[in-house]
């Protein structure tokens, strides 16, 4: 399988354009964060918002941003991740690695697997109002599936707590007409009901906004797409947690980058180390959290 890198600009983002035969990945040096994935022509699996800007310092609605040392409002996470950071201003949400510059750091083939590794060298005791030394890497492997690792080792001395998420956006054919399994019986918070926690019943279907946070998971979840005859298995290693997100109607209209309807073609399903799950790295630990997507046609 022929495997060629490419180096592009989009606009203002310095960007790597993977193609795998006739499949096709998009990554973005800042915040290495993958932009698209498609396979030869059938519809794409990661998607990219249609309005999406690619400016320096703003993170691309799409793809999968890294939020990393913590997800969301930092104030909403466990007081050992809160402890982490000392900055003067305000946390922003979702962590301080998005919207910075990650080095390429190792490209190569393995059998007709694509590898790329990315560094953020400002893990490393570089970021405002964080004095930690964790040497952060994301790999990225391309082969018959999608494969996202990203590793955190504690370089210091002193334990760290961190939450973090890979905020991977899928496509999807209609809101209406996808579901994910693995979630029945597995307790969850409604973030949008004054965060509850609860038990989810049976699969997950949607029919207006969501926003909840998953916990105890298993390994593998699946997205499927009656519309596009589609499941997307996603297989999680080092997570027990994960967000799902729909915006729906209402506050698709006051996103950034995000038409007015896109709410129904897309759906977030973020591999995460969050709440319970949250990770404290001990000196010298290094922890992985990674997952493999893959898309099969469903079996009728």
């Amino acid at each position: 399988m022929p495997v060629d890198i490419q180096h592009i600009e989009i606009d203002q983002l310095a960007c790597w354009r993977i193609r795998r035969g006739d499949d096709e990945l998009l990554v973005a040096e800042q915040g290495a964060q993958v932009l698209s994935y498609r396979q030869g022509d059938a519809p794409p699996i990661i998607w990219l918002s249609e309005e999406a800007a690619f400016h320096q310092g703003q993170s691309v609605r799409g793809g999968v941003p890294v939020c990393w040392p913590w997800f969301g409002d930092l104030a909403r996470n466990p007081q050992a991740v809160q402890a982490s950071y000392d900055g003067e201003q305000p946390a922003p949400f979702h962590g301080l690695v998005r919207a910075l510059d990650w080095q390429l750091q190792e490209q190569r083939s393995e059998g007709d697997a694509a590898i790329l590794v990315f560094h953020c060298p400002q893990a490393q005791g570089k970021l405002p109002g964080w004095s930690h030394n964790v040497e952060l890497t994301l790999q990225i492997r391309l082969a018959d599936d999608l494969q996202l690792t990203l590793s955190s080792h504690n370089r210091g001395a002193t334990p760290i707590g961190i939450s973090q998420a890979l905020h991977s956006y899928f496509a999807i054919s209609d809101i209406h007409r996808v579901a994910v399994e693995g979630l029945a019986g597995r307790p969850y918070i409604d973030t949008l009901e004054n965060w509850q926690r609860r038990q989810q019943q049976g699969d997950l279907h949607f029919s207006g906004e969501t926003d909840r946070i998953y916990l105890d998971l298993p390994d593998t979840l699946s997205l499927v797409d009656l519309g596009w005859n589609r499941r997307i298995r996603l297989t999680s290693t080092g997570s027990a947690s994960a967000i799902l997100w729909n915006p729906w109607i209402d506050k698709a209209q006051r996103l950034s980058g995000f038409a007015d309807d896109a709410w129904q073609r897309m759906l977030c399903i973020e591999t995460a180390n969050v709440l319970d799950d949250a990770i404290m790295l001990q000196p010298g630990q290094r922890h992985l959290i990674g997952v493999e997507i893959q898309a099969t046609a469903i079996e009728l």
